[in-house]
């Protein structure tokens, strides 16, 4: 994972497909299987035209970087009641 401080930096607010592989250092098709695999689950379908802020780029980075190698590394939440 490329650290946050290597991330360009901007004052942009939303980031389109192409801005947030490139500031991710990754593909477009990348980013499209780590939304397919991690966000659009369960039947929902990935629309046509996604905008990210700072904050998806950060969960996106992370789950590039290979989340099942970190895993045993994060503390899980419990459920609610």
């Amino acid at each position: 994972m490329r650290p946050m401080s290597k991330l360009k930096r901007t004052s942009q607010e939303l980031y389109s497909e192409t801005e947030a592989a490139a500031a991710l250092g990754i593909s477009i098709v990348r980013l499209r299987e780590l939304l397919d695999k991690y966000v659009f689950t369960g039947g929902n379908v990935r629309p046509d035209v996604i905008e990210f802020t700072s904050s998806d780029l950060l969960l996106l980075g992370y789950w590039n970087s290979g989340a099942e190698r970190h895993r045993a590394k994060i503390i899980s939440m419990p459920k609610p009641r």
